[in-house]
């Protein structure tokens, strides 16, 4: 098909346009309904290098858009990418040549070096798709270890270490090269890569600092910044706590800090060979000699925590006890060390205008005994690998300034994306940025712009709509997950569907590509009947039919029928109006209308990925 608004078309599909990286997850989502598991897969790979990542750990923007949540829930999209990543993704080690179905065969193209600072979400996207453009990339990264804040932040629990590295490693086998334990700006100057001959260079550094507070007590012995805990604890190291652990912050770090926090000391040490039975010998021994206390302190309410609810939920399940409403006012002392947290209660945490502006009530103090005080508010951008001739501009805000739409900085050939350029999102942001960083950089170095991808659009108009009538029935289908007394150490909370599981939650697609057309042919004999049968059996009340008159027409800035044309009440012609956000696609309309003026008609996408 051509002549199409390709916006349109993306927004027509609210999942793809709410996905950073537009990933077509209704299209996945209901391949899945159809035992399609290798097509899925390829669906959910194809813009998104980290997919498997994803599978566990999005925010899942794209659950927030979907349609079906206006019926029931929305359909748990993030969920079903895992179900086809653990069968064909990184983690299966079943058969990787999906991808060069995907991308196709890569070459080396060109010569020209690019560095990638950071080795997050948005270093990986960047060197990934730069590999795939035929570029040599190398990934300097100052930790030990690589993976960002995805492996020194997000706990094991919800994000197994090997997945991890085996999809670094399917990125470094497109032929990127990653130098572990080299700090830029400490090891290795931006000056000094370029005069290494590096022709560009992304900043993908994270925010790995962690806010602070200005409160008296602050800077005692036994108060922690949550991001230095993660860490630690997640490169291995002895974190010394209490038995009483108060977190401030309503944030996922916060939660993440709390239900690391209440499986005990030394988390990632625990040994991995453990079995079932000494597993829950441990979590039993930690109930008899008192397990470890932890509350979590925050300025909103339940409803306006902007941590994810399900893990709210969880850490709940696992006994930490949350007090909203409640401000930090100072940290406690006895003896040099904290040994608890004195509170305010919080009228309002938004201003009238939406801004964030706490109001504390005076006289309200409480005290909350803790030994271990956390403070998890927010991060921060480091920059301190910055040199004053470094000439790389920073906003007010303590981030990289860059134009929004190349994420260049101010000085030519570097650029950078994810949370240095833009503060603390969500992983799948970061993601969007190392992409759009790749094709800025590849126009930087090539003098012109690449095509944009093709999109070929399709129309199908299928004889009879096939999907089952009963699927609007069908609940949204959980993930199952541990029982809480084996969530101890590393064991991962969430676990993939059963495939019938997975299977009913795709037939949950409301398939947003399928629409209701409706034409009329008078030399084909399809002119609407204003019989009105499409709307009796339209199940949501989607369809009406509404007289109108001459002026409605010209408000909305139609051309008027010939005068004299008008009938009883000047009423000149009848309007279908469809709302297409209630429309489940059930095709009753279609199979209903008596002069066929009704159709389906289904728009398949297609891109070409330019990659070569």
């Amino acid at each position: 098909m051509t002549g199409y608004n390709r916006e349109w078309l993306e927004r027509n599909f609210p999942c793809r346009w709410a996905c950073p990286v537009h990933t077509e997850a209704g299209k996945y989502a209901a391949l899945i309904g159809e035992g399609r598991y290798r097509e899925a897969y390829a669906v959910a790979r194809a813009p998104n290098p980290l997919a498997s990542i994803c599978g566990r750990i999005c925010a899942a923007p794209c659950e927030n858009a979907c349609r079906r949540g206006e019926i029931d829930a929305p359909v748990a999209i993030r969920a079903l990418k895992r179900f086809v990543t653990e069968r064909f993704g990184v983690e299966s080690m079943v058969d990787l040549t999906v991808l060069t179905e995907i991308y196709g065969a890569r070459s080396r193209r060109y010569e020209e070096r690019i560095a990638v600072v950071g080795s997050g979400p948005a270093g990986l996207a960047c060197a990934h798709d730069l590999a795939l453009l035929g570029y040599p990339v190398t990934i300097f990264e100052a930790q030990p270890v690589a993976g960002g804040m995805l492996r020194l932040g997000v706990p094991e629990y919800r994000l197994p270490r090997e997945l991890i590295k085996l999809e670094i490693n399917a990125i470094l086998s497109l032929g990127v090269e990653l130098l572990t334990g080299v700090r830029v700006g400490r090891d290795i100057g931006l000056n000094d890569l370029e005069a290494k001959g590096y022709r560009a260079i992304f900043l993908g550094v994270g925010a790995q600092l962690s806010r602070g507070l200005a409160i008296p007590g602050i800077e005692l012995d036994g108060v922690l910044r949550g991001t230095d805990y993660l860490l630690n604890v997640n490169l291995g190291y002895r974190v010394e706590m209490g038995s009483k652990v108060v977190v401030i912050g309503g944030g996922n770090v916060a939660i993440d800090v709390a239900r690391t926090a209440m499986r005990g000391p030394g988390t990632n040490n625990v040994e991995r060979s453990l079995s079932i039975v000494q597993a829950l010998d441990v979590a039993r021994s930690a109930i008899r000699f008192g397990a470890r206390e932890v509350t979590v302190v925050c300025l909103e309410s339940p409803d306006e925590m902007p941590s994810d609810p399900q893990e709210v939920a969880e850490a709940a399940e696992e006994g930490i006890r949350f007090l909203t409403r409640r401000g930090p006012l100072r940290v406690l002392e006895r003896n040099g060390v904290a040994c608890g947290l004195e509170t305010l209660d919080v009228a309002r945490v938004f201003d009238e205008r939406g801004r964030f502006n706490p109001t504390m009530i005076e006289g309200t103090e409480k005290t909350i005994e803790g030994d271990t005080v956390i403070l998890a508010i927010g991060q921060k951008v480091d920059l301190s690998f910055l040199g004053t001739d470094d000439k790389v501009d920073v906003t007010p805000q303590g981030t990289l300034r860059v134009d929004p739409g190349t994420l260049g900085t101010s000085r030519p050939g570097i650029f950078a994306g994810g949370d240095a350029a833009f503060g603390p999102r969500i992983a799948i942001h970061a993601i969007a940025d190392g992409k759009r960083a790749a094709r800025a950089i590849d126009e930087y170095l090539r003098g012109r712009a690449r095509p944009e991808p093709t999109l070929q659009v399709n129309i199908r108009r299928p004889r009879a709509y096939d999907r089952e009538l009963d699927y609007e029935s069908i609940p949204r289908q959980v993930p199952p997950r541990t029982p809480i007394v084996r969530r101890i150490g590393i064991a991962e909370v969430e676990q993939c569907f059963a495939e019938p599981q997975a299977r009913k939650e795709g037939l949950r697609c409301l398939h947003c590509w399928t629409n209701t057309v409706f034409q009329q042919d008078p030399v084909a004999g399809t002119e609407c009947l204003l019989c009105g049968g499409c709307m009796d059996v339209c199940p949501e009340d989607c369809i009406e039919l509404v007289p109108v008159r001459r002026q409605d027409l010209v408000a909305c800035g139609l051309p008027p029928p010939a005068a004299g044309s008008e009938g009883k009440a000047g009423i000149v012609g009848t309007l279908i109006i469809k709302d297409e956000d209630t429309c489940i696609r059930c095709g009753l309309c279609a199979a209903r209308c008596p002069a066929g003026t009704i159709t389906m008609q289904s728009s398949d996408l297609s891109e070409a990925f330019n990659v070569r």
